[in-house]
């Protein structure tokens, strides 16, 4: 099975500027963000709630733990918030009504949360008509990874920010290209 296309920041700047034309502007910028800044997948973005992002004066946590039914592994996980990521939440957190800790932080069409498979077809919504035929939902998750590994963040970390039980799985997650190779060999001086 072919594997999802990662996006670098031009092409996510092209993404996030699509969003700006849909009628969900604040809601699909938000989960493009959440999915490229914390690595998510769309089934746990999609089970999302208020409680879990916002405190209960509103603000947003800068991490908050997924609970093993949000999983796809089953096993509950810490999920940290970057500032760049936190401050899309404060903004997004300007449209929503934050009274019932229980409700999905993305509500769909018909107002209740997203399920996964409308969730990742969500993200097909945006990124086919954005001109990028081969992203799906997990081209944030794997462009995510990546950066990090490109910054040399160690695959034992990236595992774990991942939820993933094994490193070999995270490894299948890093994308190469011909930038990273030059810059590794400049290393040697």
């Amino acid at each position: 099975m072919k594997q999802a296309q990662t996006l670098n920041d031009a092409q996510l700047k092209r993404v996030l500027q699509f969003c700006r034309t849909r009628r969900h502007t604040a809601r699909d910028t938000t989960i493009i963000m959440v999915s490229f800044h914390a690595g998510l997948r769309a089934k746990e973005i999609a089970a999302l709630t208020l409680g879990d992002v916002y405190d209960s004066d509103g603000s947003v946590r800068e991490q908050f733990t997924l609970k093993r039914q949000q999983t796809k592994g089953g096993k509950s996980r810490t999920v940290y918030l970057n500032q760049r990521l936190r401050r899309q939440l404060a903004d997004y957190a300007t449209l929503l009504s934050l009274k019932d800790p229980r409700a999905p932080l993305f509500a769909s069409q018909k107002g209740g949360a997203f399920s996964a498979n409308t969730m990742t077809q969500l993200f097909l919504d945006i990124y086919k008509p954005a001109g990028f035929a081969n992203a799906s939902s997990h081209s944030g998750r794997r462009s995510f990874i990546t950066n990090l590994a490109a910054k040399s963040v160690s695959v034992r970390v990236l595992a774990e920010l991942a939820g993933h039980a094994s490193i070999q799985t995270t490894q299948r997650y890093i994308d190469l290209n011909p930038r990273q190779m030059s810059e590794a060999v400049e290393l040697l001086g």
